[in-house]
Protein backbone atom coordinates (compact mmCIF):
# COMPACT_ATOMS: atom_id res chain seq x y z
CA UNK A 1 0.00 0.00 0.00
CA UNK A 2 1.41 3.68 -0.90
CA UNK A 3 1.15 6.17 1.82
CA UNK A 4 1.18 10.32 0.68
CA UNK A 5 3.14 12.71 2.54
CA UNK A 6 2.72 16.06 3.10
CA UNK A 7 5.06 18.62 4.63
CA UNK A 8 4.70 22.49 5.28
CA UNK A 9 7.11 24.42 7.21
CA UNK A 10 9.33 28.15 7.18
CA UNK A 11 11.39 27.47 3.98
CA UNK A 12 14.97 26.18 4.82
CA UNK A 13 18.38 25.54 2.97
CA UNK A 14 18.96 21.78 2.91
CA UNK A 15 15.43 20.51 3.88
CA UNK A 16 14.76 18.33 0.42
CA UNK A 17 18.21 16.78 0.85
CA UNK A 18 17.51 16.02 4.69
CA UNK A 19 13.88 14.80 3.72
CA UNK A 20 15.17 12.25 0.96
CA UNK A 21 18.11 11.14 3.16
CA UNK A 22 15.99 9.56 6.23
CA UNK A 23 13.36 8.04 3.58
CA UNK A 24 16.43 6.42 1.64
CA UNK A 25 18.27 5.42 5.04
CA UNK A 26 14.71 3.44 5.81
CA UNK A 27 14.54 1.78 1.96
CA UNK A 28 11.48 3.93 1.23
CA UNK A 29 10.74 4.03 -2.39
CA UNK A 30 9.74 7.70 -3.39
CA UNK A 31 7.43 7.04 -6.52
CA UNK A 32 6.53 10.74 -7.13
CA UNK A 33 7.61 13.85 -5.63
CA UNK A 34 6.77 17.46 -5.78
CA UNK A 35 7.59 20.90 -3.85
CA UNK A 36 7.09 24.65 -3.79
CA UNK A 37 8.60 27.79 -2.25
CA UNK A 38 6.27 30.45 -1.86
CA UNK A 39 9.11 32.90 -1.90
CA UNK A 40 7.13 36.32 -0.25
CA UNK A 41 5.96 34.34 2.97
CA UNK A 42 9.44 31.95 2.87
CA UNK A 43 7.46 28.44 3.35
CA UNK A 44 7.65 25.25 2.26
CA UNK A 45 5.32 22.33 1.03
CA UNK A 46 5.93 19.08 -0.52
CA UNK A 47 3.97 15.99 -1.56
CA UNK A 48 5.78 12.87 -1.55
CA UNK A 49 3.79 9.36 -2.25
CA UNK A 50 5.85 6.26 -1.11
CA UNK A 51 5.82 2.68 -1.85
CA UNK A 52 7.56 -0.17 0.80
CA UNK A 53 7.44 -1.70 4.30
CA UNK A 54 6.77 1.97 6.26
CA UNK A 55 7.22 2.45 10.22
CA UNK A 56 4.96 5.31 10.31
CA UNK A 57 5.80 6.85 14.23
CA UNK A 58 9.40 6.11 13.79
CA UNK A 59 9.79 7.92 10.07
CA UNK A 60 7.10 10.81 11.18
CA UNK A 61 9.67 11.67 14.36
CA UNK A 62 12.76 11.76 12.09
CA UNK A 63 11.37 13.50 9.96
CA UNK A 64 10.12 16.56 12.18
CA UNK A 65 13.28 16.36 14.09
CA UNK A 66 14.93 17.11 10.52
CA UNK A 67 12.17 20.04 9.76
CA UNK A 68 12.10 23.81 11.44
CA UNK A 69 10.04 23.75 14.53
CA UNK A 70 6.84 25.35 12.67
CA UNK A 71 6.47 22.36 10.60
CA UNK A 72 3.59 20.62 10.12
CA UNK A 73 3.64 16.51 9.01
CA UNK A 74 0.89 14.13 7.45
CA UNK A 75 1.69 10.60 6.75
CA UNK A 76 -1.73 8.74 5.18
CA UNK A 77 -2.31 5.45 3.30
CA UNK A 78 -3.38 6.59 -0.39
CA UNK A 79 -6.46 5.23 0.00
CA UNK A 80 -10.28 6.42 -1.14
CA UNK A 81 -12.20 8.63 1.23
CA UNK A 82 -15.25 8.78 2.56
CA UNK A 83 -17.70 11.28 1.32
CA UNK A 84 -21.16 13.03 2.01
CA UNK A 85 -22.77 15.14 -0.98
CA UNK A 86 -25.22 17.37 0.36
CA UNK A 87 -27.79 18.89 -2.32
CA UNK A 88 -30.84 20.89 -2.89
CA UNK A 89 -33.16 20.30 -5.76
CA UNK A 90 -30.82 20.97 -8.99
CA UNK A 91 -29.49 17.38 -10.54
CA UNK A 92 -25.96 18.02 -12.46
CA UNK A 93 -23.60 18.13 -10.24
CA UNK A 94 -24.69 15.30 -8.28
CA UNK A 95 -25.57 12.87 -11.15
CA UNK A 96 -22.06 13.76 -12.08
CA UNK A 97 -20.70 12.16 -9.06
CA UNK A 98 -22.89 9.50 -8.98
CA UNK A 99 -21.30 8.39 -11.97
CA UNK A 100 -18.08 9.05 -11.81
CA UNK A 101 -18.92 6.86 -8.40
CA UNK A 102 -20.32 4.16 -9.62
CA UNK A 103 -17.94 3.61 -12.76
CA UNK A 104 -14.81 3.86 -9.61
CA UNK A 105 -13.84 7.36 -10.92
CA UNK A 106 -14.13 9.46 -8.04
CA UNK A 107 -11.38 8.20 -5.89
CA UNK A 108 -14.22 8.25 -3.16
CA UNK A 109 -16.83 5.82 -2.01
CA UNK A 110 -19.99 8.01 -1.51
CA UNK A 111 -21.55 7.24 1.96
CA UNK A 112 -25.23 8.93 1.63
CA UNK A 113 -26.27 12.34 0.13
CA UNK A 114 -28.27 14.47 2.38
CA UNK A 115 -30.78 16.68 1.18
CA UNK A 116 -33.31 19.48 1.96
CA UNK A 117 -35.82 18.85 -0.82
CA UNK A 118 -36.66 15.53 -1.40
CA UNK A 119 -36.69 15.85 -5.66
CA UNK A 120 -33.44 14.16 -6.09
CA UNK A 121 -34.16 10.62 -3.63
CA UNK A 122 -35.40 8.66 -7.01
CA UNK A 123 -31.94 9.45 -8.78
CA UNK A 124 -29.73 8.68 -5.61
CA UNK A 125 -31.73 5.46 -5.03
CA UNK A 126 -31.54 4.34 -8.48
CA UNK A 127 -26.86 4.38 -7.46
CA UNK A 128 -27.85 2.48 -4.68
CA UNK A 129 -26.69 5.29 -2.24
CA UNK A 130 -28.38 5.99 0.85
CA UNK A 131 -30.48 9.71 0.63
CA UNK A 132 -31.88 11.41 3.57
CA UNK A 133 -34.22 14.15 3.29
CA UNK A 134 -33.52 17.07 5.77
CA UNK A 135 -36.69 19.69 5.46
CA UNK A 136 -35.52 22.69 6.24
CA UNK A 137 -38.81 24.77 6.37
CA UNK A 138 -40.32 26.35 9.82
CA UNK A 139 -36.84 25.62 11.50
CA UNK A 140 -34.08 27.50 12.64
CA UNK A 141 -30.52 27.16 11.03
CA UNK A 142 -29.65 25.59 14.49
CA UNK A 143 -32.06 22.72 14.30
CA UNK A 144 -31.51 21.83 10.46
CA UNK A 145 -27.87 21.88 10.83
CA UNK A 146 -27.91 19.81 13.72
CA UNK A 147 -30.53 17.15 12.13
CA UNK A 148 -27.94 17.43 9.04
CA UNK A 149 -24.93 16.63 11.79
CA UNK A 150 -26.48 13.74 12.83
CA UNK A 151 -26.45 12.15 9.85
CA UNK A 152 -22.82 13.43 9.09
CA UNK A 153 -21.40 12.06 12.48
CA UNK A 154 -23.36 8.32 11.91
CA UNK A 155 -21.03 8.01 8.99
CA UNK A 156 -18.24 9.44 9.56
CA UNK A 157 -16.89 11.47 6.35
CA UNK A 158 -13.30 12.48 5.56
CA UNK A 159 -14.61 15.45 3.24
CA UNK A 160 -18.53 17.02 2.61
CA UNK A 161 -19.31 18.01 -0.79
CA UNK A 162 -22.11 20.62 -1.63
CA UNK A 163 -23.13 19.74 -4.94
CA UNK A 164 -25.68 22.66 -5.47
CA UNK A 165 -26.93 22.91 -1.42
CA UNK A 166 -28.19 26.66 -2.20
CA UNK A 167 -27.62 26.72 2.08
CA UNK A 168 -25.41 29.16 4.16
CA UNK A 169 -23.88 26.94 6.86
CA UNK A 170 -23.11 28.54 10.23
CA UNK A 171 -19.79 29.02 11.56
CA UNK A 172 -20.42 26.09 13.90
CA UNK A 173 -20.97 23.71 11.41
CA UNK A 174 -18.27 24.83 8.97
CA UNK A 175 -15.43 24.68 11.98
CA UNK A 176 -16.39 21.19 12.46
CA UNK A 177 -14.95 20.21 9.02
CA UNK A 178 -12.02 23.00 8.64
CA UNK A 179 -11.03 22.73 5.19
CA UNK A 180 -13.07 19.33 4.80
CA UNK A 181 -15.93 21.53 3.01
CA UNK A 182 -15.77 21.17 -0.85
CA UNK A 183 -18.30 23.91 -2.84
CA UNK A 184 -19.08 24.61 -6.39
CA UNK A 185 -20.11 28.22 -7.13
CA UNK A 186 -21.80 29.16 -9.88
CA UNK A 187 -19.21 31.92 -11.20
CA UNK A 188 -15.87 32.90 -11.65
CA UNK A 189 -15.05 34.05 -7.69
CA UNK A 190 -14.59 36.48 -6.62
CA UNK A 191 -16.88 38.15 -9.23
CA UNK A 192 -20.83 37.95 -8.81
CA UNK A 193 -20.71 35.95 -5.61
CA UNK A 194 -23.79 35.38 -3.74
CA UNK A 195 -27.28 34.18 -5.66
CA UNK A 196 -28.42 34.75 -9.29
CA UNK A 197 -25.08 35.12 -11.19
CA UNK A 198 -26.18 33.64 -14.16
CA UNK A 199 -28.48 37.01 -14.36
CA UNK A 200 -25.93 39.28 -12.75
CA UNK A 201 -23.45 38.24 -15.35
CA UNK A 202 -26.08 38.29 -18.61
CA UNK A 203 -26.93 42.24 -17.49
CA UNK A 204 -23.44 43.26 -16.91
CA UNK A 205 -22.74 41.55 -20.24
CA UNK A 206 -20.03 39.39 -19.87
CA UNK A 207 -17.92 37.56 -22.28
CA UNK A 208 -16.90 34.45 -20.45
CA UNK A 209 -18.83 33.27 -17.45
CA UNK A 210 -17.21 30.02 -15.28
CA UNK A 211 -17.36 28.29 -11.81
CA UNK A 212 -14.63 28.00 -8.95
CA UNK A 213 -14.68 25.38 -6.65
CA UNK A 214 -13.44 26.26 -3.26
CA UNK A 215 -13.20 25.27 0.17
CA UNK A 216 -15.81 26.86 2.66
CA UNK A 217 -14.90 29.15 5.10
CA UNK A 218 -17.04 31.15 6.99
CA UNK A 219 -16.65 34.06 4.25
CA UNK A 220 -19.53 33.34 1.92
CA UNK A 221 -17.89 32.29 -1.29
CA UNK A 222 -14.70 33.50 -0.50
CA UNK A 223 -12.57 30.12 1.00
CA UNK A 224 -9.73 29.03 -0.67
CA UNK A 225 -9.71 28.35 -4.46
CA UNK A 226 -8.83 24.65 -6.01
CA UNK A 227 -9.73 25.04 -9.20
CA UNK A 228 -11.76 27.38 -11.55
CA UNK A 229 -13.02 27.01 -14.96
CA UNK A 230 -14.41 29.49 -17.82
CA UNK A 231 -16.48 29.29 -20.85
CA UNK A 232 -17.14 31.96 -23.55
CA UNK A 233 -20.10 33.19 -24.22
CA UNK A 234 -21.58 36.53 -26.63
CA UNK A 235 -24.25 39.02 -27.42
CA UNK A 236 -26.90 36.09 -28.12
CA UNK A 237 -26.57 34.44 -25.18
CA UNK A 238 -30.32 34.50 -22.90
CA UNK A 239 -30.15 34.06 -19.49
CA UNK A 240 -31.37 30.52 -20.13
CA UNK A 241 -28.66 29.30 -22.22
CA UNK A 242 -25.89 31.00 -19.92
CA UNK A 243 -27.15 28.94 -16.95
CA UNK A 244 -26.94 25.42 -19.68
CA UNK A 245 -23.47 26.17 -20.33
CA UNK A 246 -23.06 26.89 -16.73
CA UNK A 247 -24.22 24.04 -15.55
CA UNK A 248 -21.85 21.95 -18.03
CA UNK A 249 -18.37 24.24 -16.70
CA UNK A 250 -19.91 23.49 -12.86
CA UNK A 251 -20.03 19.50 -13.09
CA UNK A 252 -16.43 19.38 -14.62
CA UNK A 253 -14.76 21.69 -12.59
CA UNK A 254 -16.19 20.02 -9.30
CA UNK A 255 -14.92 17.33 -10.59
CA UNK A 256 -11.37 18.24 -11.11
CA UNK A 257 -11.15 19.42 -7.51
CA UNK A 258 -12.84 16.53 -5.83
CA UNK A 259 -9.92 14.22 -7.81
CA UNK A 260 -7.44 17.17 -6.98
CA UNK A 261 -8.39 17.10 -3.62
CA UNK A 262 -8.73 13.09 -3.01
CA UNK A 263 -5.58 12.69 -4.32
CA UNK A 264 -4.06 14.61 -1.27
CA UNK A 265 -2.52 17.37 -3.94
CA UNK A 266 -3.97 20.36 -2.04
CA UNK A 267 -2.80 22.26 0.63
CA UNK A 268 -4.75 25.14 2.29
CA UNK A 269 -2.50 28.29 3.16
CA UNK A 270 -4.30 31.21 4.44
CA UNK A 271 -7.14 31.74 2.12
CA UNK A 272 -5.07 30.20 -1.09
CA UNK A 273 -4.29 26.95 -2.05
CA UNK A 274 -1.07 25.18 -3.32
CA UNK A 275 -1.88 22.78 -5.81
CA UNK A 276 0.05 19.99 -6.92
CA UNK A 277 -1.63 18.62 -10.12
Amino acid sequence: MNHIVHIACSDAKGLVANITSILFKHGVNIEEMREYVDRQLSNFFMRLELSGEINHDVIQQELLSSLPANASLKISLKEPKNIIVLATKEYHCLSELLLKHHFGELNASIKCVIANHENLGDLTSKFGIPFFYVNHHNKSKEVFEKEIMEIVKAHSPDYLVLAKFMRILSPEFVSSFNDKIVNIHHSFLPAFVGANPYRQAFERGVKMIGATAHFVNNNLDEGPIITQKIVPVDHSFTVESMISAGHDVERQTLIDALKLVFDDRVFVEGNKTVVFA
